[in-house]
């Protein structure tokens, strides 16, 4: 039985996490480091950051409209 099309399509949206596990050099500790990438179109995060950049008042940017109401 396999995965139906909507479960497969949601599996390739998810961020690819890569974990490793290491001694260090001298053999007195563990090293875990773990890699999380996310593939997304530039588009995406430019929407994102000009949503952030008119929506917070902290940002410091001229014409910013929630900083004068």
């Amino acid at each position: 039985m396999g995965l139906s099309n909507k479960k497969e399509e949601q599996l390739k949206r998810m961020p690819y996490i890569d974990t490793k596990i290491e001694k260090s050099r001298d053999g007195r500790y563990v090293i875990h480091k773990t890699t999380i990438t996310h593939i997304r179109p530039v588009a995406y995060y430019q929407a994102v950051l000009d949503g952030e950049a008119r929506g917070n008042p902290e940002s410091g940017l001229e014409g910013d409209d929630q900083a004068e109401a």
